[in-house]
């Protein structure tokens, strides 16, 4: 049995909460009245048996895309490897060019996921003299990071636990100093409860000459944005969201709406499977304008998830990371370098390849 305690000013008003909240099957199982600060205060313990519920005025969908689907996702999941298997033996690769054949191959080997591979054969066979890449291209875009490409005022760093959120942000800064070394930036830390972030972010920001504040709730959000005139870029850094949280509601709680200029920055590792890939782009979906940087890049030994969820959540690859070191370990990407990292497994400055495939030109 479900059981509540429920206190009003009176008798009624304290009935229509039980009503309200537990619906006209709740049973009171005791009432008493008492004096609290001179005040009278009504008090009824009301009950529900679990297999009872209050019949529901509207039916909430809410939870699908907000915290995780749970047991219902990794059902869909299964049926849709099993489709997928169903269709594999469609896929006829003699009817692709040798040097098509042998790039798709070497993509499902990476790990390309087989809804990728399936949309990357149609396409192929729609347009027979293309190339591989070029149908790539099409399925995943890449905006390199730059004041021109991302204009807005505000950006904000969000991703997974340990993705690599503030060593990314202070990158970006470092980045940006370096071609521009007037340029006045901000750092705002909302996750002011963990320390090791914190201290890193605050640390390197003041060696570096960037002015570091904290925000840990609207209010004093909103101060710092009214008064971010003074800087040319207010670099936001977040915490990660754990599960059954979202982005929309973070960043509202902050403040941020979609009227504000913010772009945000979506730090992800190839290191998560498909389930936990998917959980991911719902939990950090947002109405910014979004890209996506790769960390880790260095403590992986295969690529294919970078086209997977780049195609997946359609957003932009703005940008890669590579190394523990802040400075010499990022770079903006583009359309070369992201395909020599998924084919050659080349990290971008590195001159040798790590075991190259055979050519796929």
């Amino acid at each position: 049995m479900q059981v509540k305690t429920f206190t009003g000013s009176s008798s009624g008003e304290v009935i229509a909460q039980v009503k309200a909240e537990m619906g006209p099957d709740a049973v009171i199982l005791g009432n008493r009245t008492y004096r609290k600060n001179g005040v009278i205060c009504h008090e009824i313990t009301a009950g529900l048996d679990r297999n009872t519920q209050p019949t529901p005025q509207t039916t909430d969908f809410s939870g699908f895309g907000n915290g995780g689907w749970g047991d219902w996702q990794k059902d869909w999941l299964k049926i849709k490897e099993q489709l997928y298997a169903l269709m594999r033996p469609a896929i006829q690769m003699s009817r692709l060019t040798p040097r098509q054949r042998v790039a798709l191959e070497y993509l499902q080997r990476e790990g390309v996921s087989d809804s990728v591979s399936l949309d990357l054969y149609n396409r192929l066979l729609a347009n027979p003299g293309s190339s591989i890449l070029e149908c790539l291209c099409e399925m995943v875009h890449v905006k390199p990071f730059g004041i021109e490409e991302w204009p807005q005022h505000i950006h904000l760093f969000t991703g997974p636990f340990g993705s690599g959120k503030t060593s990314t942000a202070l990158r970006f800064a470092l980045y940006l100093r370096k071609c521009d070394p007037s340029i006045r930036l901000a750092f705002v830390n909302t996750d002011c409860l963990r320390g090791n972030g914190r201290l890193l972010l605050r640390h390197w920001a003041e060696l570096s000459n960037f002015i570091y504040l904290e925000a840990a709730d609207e209010a004093t959000m909103q101060t710092i944005i009214e008064k971010s005139a003074a800087v040319d870029l207010l670099f936001i850094d977040t915490q990660g969201l754990a599960r059954g949280q979202n982005l929309r509601t973070y960043t509202a709680n902050l403040g941020l709406d979609a009227k504000k200029n913010i772009a945000v920055h979506l730090t992800f590792s190839p290191f998560s499977n498909a389930l936990q890939t998917q959980e991911f782009i719902q939990r950090y979906t947002t109405p910014f304008p979004t890209s996506l940087v790769w960390t880790k890049l260095d403590e992986a030994v295969s690529f294919g998830t970078l086209v997977n969820v780049s195609n997946e959540a359609n957003l932009p690859i703005s940008a890669l990371s590579y190394g523990a070191e802040l400075q010499d370990s990022f770079t903006p990407a583009t359309e070369p370098l992201v395909w020599r990292l998924v084919f050659k497994r080349q990290i971008p400055g590195h001159e040798a390849a790590m075991n190259p495939p055979r050519s796929t030109r």
